[in-house]
């Protein structure tokens, strides 16, 4: 019980520091919240991005066309060469009828142009091969693969833009990494000198303390609680941000940029692990902070 009577007058001295010195508090506060909005913002870029690559390789269709003369025991041949390929996860062969027929029902265009395409020799398409990948940043050598099987005329997936596209997101992803560590630990270092200040304006009250036998860590439990209390005050604007404004945005676009291809994460439960997150941060950056400048000042 005596514990935890001490701990309660911690905490309760740590909440009237916070307000006590309002000035440097608010410093802190201000300084956690700019902070971690712009944290808010790279893990929300980063998690969308990483949503991105992963529709993009679950998409991404490596297209086999045959030779126009091939025959369906060659099919059956190469459909089998084809699964011994390590990185095939899927595989669909597309007659080149039904690709007719597709077409047809999608323009009218193509249907006044292939009504007169009436049997597989009148038809120009190639038949092929749709398959899809388990690793896309082995698709190159994959497609390669595929296309020196025998009744293999060409390979198709897209090449160079998927590339491109999957190399810009990962940079893009490596970089909001990156700027969250970086805002942390800048953060971190602001609060603990913004901490060193109120230790040092409350040096003769820490030396009293000390004078009349307080230990070490009654002296910097209030300290580090009231970073703990700093954090979470300084979360509160970045959270509120978070969750009206990622909803805001994803209902305006309609969970969608551009295109099917580039999806918002879904704002349930996402604002939530981003607001628990945040929240974390805010607590943990507080308190080290505290911790930091409090033990320097002491010279533990």
């Amino acid at each position: 019980m005596r514990v935890f009577r001490i701990f309660g007058r911690h905490i309760r001295d740590s909440f009237k520091s916070v307000f006590r010195n309002f000035a440097l508090s608010l410093a802190s506060i201000s300084c956690i919240t700019i902070t971690l909005v712009v944290v808010a913002v790279s893990i929300i870029l980063s998690f969308n991005v990483n949503n991105f690559t992963n529709l993009v390789k679950k998409d991404v269709t490596v297209v086999a066309f045959l030779d126009k003369d091939i025959k369906e025991e060659e099919i059956d041949v190469i459909e089998k060469e084809i699964w011994k390929i390590d990185n095939v996860s899927k595989l669909e062969f597309k007659d080149k009828m039904i690709t007719k027929e597709e077409m047809m029902d999608s323009s009218d265009t193509y249907k006044t142009i292939m009504a007169n395409w009436k049997t597989r020799e009148d038809n120009p398409l190639q038949d092929a091969f749709q398959v899809k990948v388990e690793d896309i940043e082995d698709i190159e050598k994959t497609a390669n693969a595929i296309e020196k099987i025998d009744g293999v005329n060409v390979v198709k997936y897209g090449e160079g833009m998927v590339d491109q596209l999957v190399s810009t997101f990962d940079v893009v992803k490596k970089g909001s990494y990156f700027a969250v560590i970086a805002l942390i630990l800048v953060t971190a270092f602001l609060i603990s000198n913004t901490i060193k200040i109120t230790i040092y304006s409350r040096r003769r009250e820490i030396d009293i303390m000390r004078l009349v036998g307080a230990s070490n860590i009654n002296i910097k439990v209030p300290f580090i609680l009231e970073g703990l209390f700093l954090g979470i005050i300084g979360s509160i604007i970045p959270i509120i941000m978070t969750v009206y404004g990622y909803v805001a945005i994803y209902d305006r676009f309609g969970g969608q940029l551009f295109s099917h291809f580039i999806q918002f994460v879904k704002p349930q439960p996402f604002i939530y692990f981003i607001s628990l997150t945040l929240l974390v941060i805010g607590m943990l950056v507080g308190m080290f902070g505290s911790w930091r400048a409090v033990r320097k000042y002491m010279k533990i």
